[in-house]
């Protein structure tokens, strides 16, 4: 998209994070979404895959990076490449199962093969409709661009400019080890992917991850007077303190939200190493039997983080505590497609990780009792967001607006109370200064220059 129509779409107009307002049509306007593609999703880390789904030569992992199919792969020396899943000759899938293992892609449409590493290896008749010779050597599927790994977490980036890894996830990197790192070995994902359809923008649902506890005391009513603390219950979970029968966040010794570089987080700190709502049983013991190891490898707050909702911008979630990781792929401004992991400690045993899959599709399957109510809230207001006057009215999100802080207890980045919309703010506003600059550089100086504001 040219810059005279990027300029025309006044995205920063439509963000304005200093005061806490986002003009709606940011979630509805076909053009703002393919400029998403081209700015969000064709330049940012994107998560692709975890290890243990490749874990020998010729596995292979089919994902999406935006709407562009893409074959994650291992090769024989090792290494991991990711391909983009057309046919050089007619732009046909060359691999069409989730995964697998494989010597060879070939395309059903005229039978082009290619190897695990991508390069063309054979063109059915190539001698007659190619009797010069065909250009093989530059016919391979394309690659992307940057393969990185971090703990067991393949993504990838089609642009080369991008910041490395390691500096583009930023302090997300130390909450997301409270999933990671718990225990010696890292992580794994068991089971297969569970995988549905929203119809609404995927903004919604990266926010919710990123920003917002606020929504539990309404959305989720009935799970928490189903399963909330009872005056004899002994222990106390995520939301009420079984004791006194108060709200955690009455009860709880500080709170946090954190929000920066496009990412968030929110938890409450707990006392307790089985302190979550969604959870019991099998679950809740093996944390208590873990967390020593667990703080140990990652200190007190985070091995007590059992209960908390992440995102890493643009489209990576994940819960602690419910072990339930996903990818929200674009599908249209529109529509979005889920992708559930369940993602465990690998060191754990094999019971405990199926306690994990029960616990993460209970609560956040796609019949889960709470993600039901998640997806009912992001289909509804895409539905209002159908009216001309609902996407000129501007949304409100401006709680917590002049508090934003950074901590001098060693917990990183710049923070808020749990009940605030920091991180949804510095989403939009990273969002905005992406799609606005076509250099990384004048990216960063903009995010730089926002937290400045924020907290000196």
């Amino acid at each position: 998209m040219n810059n005279n129509r990027i300029n025309a779409l006044n995205i920063d107009h439509l963000v304005d994070a200093k005061h806490g307002r986002i003009t709606p049509s940011i979630y509805t306007d076909p053009e703002i979404y393919e400029l998403e593609l081209e700015r969000i999703f064709g330049r940012c880390w994107l998560f692709l895959c975890h290890e243990s789904h490749i874990p020998k030569a010729g596995d292979f992992f089919n994902t999406y990076m935006g709407e562009d199919p893409i074959i994650v792969i291992r090769q024989k020396d090792g290494s991991i490449k990711a391909l983009l899943n057309q046919c050089r000759h007619r732009s046909m899938r060359v691999s069409y199962a989730d995964c697998g293992n494989t010597r060879a892609f070939t395309c059903p449409y005229h039978g082009w093969s290619y190897g695990i590493d991508g390069a063309l290896k054979d063109i059915p008749l190539e001698e007659i409709i190619y009797p010069h010779g065909a250009c093989k050597d530059k016919w391979g599927l394309v690659e992307v661009a940057r393969v990185e790994i971090y703990k067991g977490l393949i993504f990838g980036c089609w642009d080369e400019n991008t910041p490395d890894l390691l500096n583009y996830m930023g302090d997300i990197a130390w909450y997301l080890d409270g999933v990671l790192d718990r225990r010696e070995g890292g992580s794994e994902i068991v089971g297969g992917v569970h995988k549905w359809e929203i119809d609404c923008n995927w903004k919604f649902a990266a926010e919710q991850f990123a920003s917002d506890q606020y929504h539990v005391l309404v959305s989720h009513a009935s799970a928490v007077q189903v399963l909330g603390g009872k005056q004899d219950d002994a222990s106390t979970n995520q939301l009420g303190d079984a004791q006194t029968a108060r709200p955690v966040w009455e009860t709880a010794k500080d709170n946090l939200q954190y929000g920066q570089q496009g990412h968030g987080s929110g938890f409450f700190f707990t006392e307790k190493p089985d302190a979550n709502f969604w959870v019991d049983g099998e679950v809740a013991n093996y944390f208590r039997e873990t967390y020593e190891e667990a703080k140990n490898r990652l200190g007190e707050v985070r091995a007590l983080r059992l209960a908390g909702h992440n995102t890493m911008f643009p489209t990576l979630s994940w819960l602690n505590g419910t072990a339930t990781i996903r990818i929200w792929h674009p599908r249209g401004p529109n529509k979005t497609e889920v992708w559930a992991f369940c993602i465990t400690d690998k060191a754990a045993p094999a019971h405990i990780k199926e306690a994990f899959e029960r616990s993460a599709s209970r609560a956040f399957g796609p019949a889960g009792f709470a993600e039901a109510d998640d997806g009912e809230n992001w289909i509804e207001i895409q539905k209002v967001l159908r009216g001309y006057k609902a996407r000129q009215n501007k949304l409100i999100v401006e709680m917590g607006i002049g508090r934003e802080k950074r901590r001098e207890d060693g917990i990183p980045g710049i923070t808020n109370h749990i009940f605030s919309e920091t991180a949804a703010r510095a989403m939009y506003r990273r969002w905005a200064d992406l799609l606005i600059h076509e250099d990384w550089n004048d990216v960063e100086n903009a995010t730089a220059q926002y937290e400045k504001e924020l907290v000196g």
